[in-house]
């Protein structure tokens, strides 16, 4: 699985930090601080260049163990740089001394290892049974039931807590409306549900999905929604967007193809001439076992 750099993941960044759900984060925190488990061990899947650990490690606290699972090596190579930035920006300390890192903040300590694992190959070489937490963000769509059902009965075996961010769930808005805009949703979520290197993928109903299979593994399950809202000011997001949703669309629905392209042409057009604005729908996922108290 690859295919995200760092160009895209440092656009969509600032629209994730502001979606995310704080009422979850801060549920999450309180949970985690019942388990009284320190060092907390902690396993991002498909981390790309960080983003989770570091929006998470100052919301969660204390001392921390961060196992990076991300088999890009682009993404895997500008790991460190990404993180010693981020660090001399937000006052803390990053240092690296062998193959394990260390991030030192107000409120937080973590030491980080990157594992250099393809999830859709060789997803047993995780360490899922050491983690107290699992989490995730944009993954959880792109994987298909079977490997859903493996990573979720991995979690519940260890007893994990675990949080799946941003879950692409098949809503798109935009303002002003054109005729086009549900051929153009419907063919992208079609698209959404082809093989993205795991098998089928869950598409839009990979958060859903998720809360049944944890239910039936005796998790309680909180979900918030999570989505993008991109106003005036956010021209490079938007041109992105309406370059992947009308090329994932085409390859969809070829006959639809003419069509794609004027919707495309118009909308940029529009983003030219006036406002656009897209809100595109997410789902944050919380769980934890259901012996743990809220």
């Amino acid at each position: 699985m690859s295919g995200f750099g760092t160009q895209w993941l440092a656009l969509r960044e600032p629209h994730d930090r502001h979606a995310r759900s704080a009422a979850l984060e801060e549920r999450l925190a309180g949970l985690l601080r019942s388990r009284r488990e320190l060092p907390l061990r902690i396993v991002d899947l498909g981390c790309g260049t960080g983003a989770n650990l570091r929006h998470l490690a100052g919301r969660i606290g204390g001392a921390q163990r961060w196992r990076l699972v991300e088999h890009d090596p682009h993404l895997v190579a500008a790991l460190p740089g990404v993180l010693d930035a981020w660090a001399a920006e937000h006052g803390h300390r990053f240092a690296r001394a062998g193959s394990v890192w260390r991030l030192e903040g107000r409120r937080f300590t973590a030491e980080v290892a990157v594992e250099p694992i393809d999830l859709a190959v060789d997803f047993g070489a995780v360490a899922i049974e050491a983690a107290g937490l699992v989490t995730a963000s944009a993954l959880l769509d792109l994987v298909s039931e079977s490997w859903l059902g493996t990573l979720l009965q991995r979690c519940a075996a260890a007893r994990a807590t675990v949080l799946f961010a941003l879950n692409y769930d098949g809503r798109i808005a935009w303002q002003p409306a054109d005729p086009d805009d549900a051929l153009v949703r419907d063919a992208f979520n079609a698209h959404q549900r082809t093989d993205k290197g795991f098998g089928p993928a869950l598409g839009p109903q990979a958060a859903a999905r998720s809360r049944q299979l944890l239910g039936a593994l005796g998790y309680r399950v909180a979900c918030a929604t999570s989505d993008w809202a991109i106003g005036a000011g956010d021209a490079a997001m938007k041109r992105a967007l309406l370059s992947g949703w009308a090329s994932a669309a085409a390859e969809a629905q070829p006959a639809s193809r003419a069509a794609v392209l004027g919707w495309r042409r118009r909308r940029e057009d529009a983003m030219a001439r006036s406002a656009l604005r897209i809100d595109v729908g997410h789902l944050d996922l919380l769980g934890w076992p259901g012996a743990i108290a809220a």
